[in-house]
């Protein structure tokens, strides 16, 4: 017999034309091939066999013949006993029936486009040339740490979404989403979820975005690929030296040693212990020490003579 048109919609052969027409909902929704971009082919092979099943069985006349010769009769019109016999010139009974199979997107159409179906319009919206429309995309924040944008890390993300059953029935479904965010992103960076936004009446799901926002630093500030510390020093360390430290945003112990007379609104730049450059793998921005030195609010009188003596001027 070939393929069985029935045992493909999942129907018994007695089945009516509701019964054809519900179970061909919810088979085409699932096999649809918009719905299915991880297997796109093995869900055009189903969805074009689904269409091809209820063609025939939606016909009563394809339904008759298939039914008594089976499909590759149907499709080759090869079988003794026609369903709609014609008289040749001679008397005798001619086949009149020519197999024409329907396309699958116009079957698709039509059944998920009438108002018996429940929609006014179908799920799947086509332009011009056929592209299904989209939903507008959804983006979310995704609030990082410098350290995360430093090192680099998974994130999970559980979402709730709104997508179709295999009813064609709008229903919300829970869901976990792995991020992996790159060392060196930085803020406004998007990540994309292609089509796992809400269901929209009328257009394919929409993408799920997330863009990335930086989280305020305890001691460190971003400024492009470089990192900023403010560090106040006392007169006398800015005049006779002194050694930074500072723990890295990877754990490490960092010593400067400020060996030269540090003066008001200086910066001291260490290379390459910055931020990783994202596009350039193994290299990072500057680290930047601006210092902030802090002045006595007083002197005493030996204190002034002891300064005036040690910088070279001569006591009063």
């Amino acid at each position: 017999m070939g393929i069985d048109y029935y045992k493909v919609l999942k129907v018994s052969k007695s089945a009516s034309e509701e019964d054809l027409r519900r179970s061909y909902k919810r088979l085409a929704m699932k096999w649809h091939p918009d719905k299915n971009n991880e297997n796109m082919q093995e869900a055009e092979a189903k969805f074009k066999q689904i269409s091809e099943a209820y063609d025939v069985l939606s016909d009563s006349q394809k339904r008759r013949i298939y039914d008594l010769h089976g499909e590759k009769a149907l499709k080759s019109g090869q079988f003794d006993h026609p369903a709609s016999p014609t008289r040749t010139s001679s008397g005798r009974a001619g086949r009149a029936f020519n197999y024409t199979p329907r396309d699958a997107e116009d079957i698709f159409a039509e059944i998920f486009g009438g108002s018996d179906a429940g929609y006014k319009g179908s799920p799947v919206s086509c332009g011009a040339r056929g592209t299904p429309r989209k939903a507008a995309a959804v983006e979310n924040q995704l609030p990082c740490s410098l350290e995360e944008l430093y090192n680099g890390s998974t994130r999970k993300m559980q979402i709730s979404r709104i997508v179709l059953d295999d009813t064609g029935k709008p229903t919300t479904v829970e869901e976990v989403l792995a991020i992996e965010i790159k060392c060196g992103w930085k803020k406004g960076t998007k990540i994309t979820f292609p089509e796992k936004g809400d269901y929209k009446f009328g257009a394919a799901p929409g993408d799920l975005i997330f863009v990335v926002d930086e989280k305020p630093h305890p001691v460190f500030k971003r400024h492009g690929n470089d990192l900023v510390v403010h560090n106040r020093i006392s007169l006398l360390d800015a005049l006779t030296g002194k050694t930074i430290k500072l723990t890295t945003l990877d754990g490490r112990d960092l010593a400067v040693p400020i060996r030269n007379v540090v003066k008001p609104g200086q910066e001291h730049v260490i290379p390459n212990e910055g931020m990783p450059i994202s596009k350039e793998p193994g290299k990072k921005g500057n680290l930047r020490i601006k210092f902030d030195i802090k002045f006595p609010s007083r002197l005493s009188a030996d204190q002034k003579s002891d300064l005036k003596r040690i910088l070279g001027r001569p006591a009063e």
